[in-house]
């Protein structure tokens, strides 16, 4: 049997399900195991995968959903787990990295898994340029924010800033707006996945601008650029039936 890691979220339902599971089947370590079984919503699921990607050592992961939406999670279930893991199905997924410098000069570099976002801090609106491969696209965005979505990550943030939803394997990004005021009629872009994005703060002391790449914000940036990972690539693994490039089409569809 491949050697298990089980982790969970502290909420009370993750924990129930934990001391289960830890009675019914073996478990090593996460540095010993070669599968991660993952139980929580899809917060955690983030948690877990930025976890493997700041330890450096990637493996797949089983998510078991106990939180509340679970698009990445897997039904949660005591019965039967090693024969469901024996039949999951893998789903490779890229992340993102976010190069990203304050008007202060500091250097921050941050995965992401789901989105990069750029979001004004006060109620003045941010004014943005924006580059694609250096070559200057937007001279001046006027709007909340911008960002760059993975196909996993193109049904969260980014689908309710009215971006498109991506299928699974596109090899694309979206780049969305947030409430963009200026230009009026632009509502985002979709790129190949190997395209380098850059985001320049204009009036940045007047116009402070933060930048999230999935749960981790740097304030105050002056300037962000935005690639993807081509080196690390993360696995989920699904029970056949989830069909997760289904759900994935399907939410096009929910009124």
């Amino acid at each position: 049997m491949m050697p298990l890691a089980l982790v969970a979220s502290p909420t009370p339902p993750a924990q129930v399900a934990e001391e289960e599971l830890r009675n019914a089947y073996d478990w090593v370590s996460v540095e010993e195991a070669e599968q991660v079984v993952a139980l929580g919503g899809d917060g955690f699921m983030l948690q877990t995968l930025h976890a493997m990607l700041e330890r450096r050592r990637i493996v797949p992961v089983f998510g078991m959903n106990l939180g509340t939406v679970g698009f990445l999670m897997n039904d949660w279930r005591l019965e039967g787990l090693m024969e469901r893991l024996a039949r999951a199905k893998p789903f490779r997924v890229s992340s993102l990295n976010m190069t990203a410098i304050t008007v202060n000069g500091e250097h921050c570099r941050l995965p992401a898994i789901n989105e990069v976002s750029l979001l004004r801090e006060t109620r003045q609106t941010a004014k943005l340029e924006v580059t694609i491969n250096d070559r200057i696209v937007l001279p001046e965005l006027v709007c909340d924010g911008i960002l760059v979505a993975t196909p996993a990550g193109s049904t969260a943030y980014n689908f309710s800033a009215q971006g498109p939803i991506l299928p699974l394997g596109s090899a694309l990004l979206a780049l969305t707006p947030i409430s963009p005021f200026r230009p009026r009629r632009w509502r985002g872009a979709i790129l190949p996945e190997k395209t380098r994005i850059g985001i320049r703060v204009l009036e940045a002391d007047k116009r402070p601008v933060s930048a999230v790449a999935d749960q981790r914000e740097v304030r105050e940036v002056a300037q962000v650029q935005v690639e993807i990972d081509q080196m690390r690539e993360l696995t989920l693994l699904f029970d056949p039936e989830h069909a997760l490039d289904d759900r994935i089409t399907m939410e096009q569809f929910i009124a």
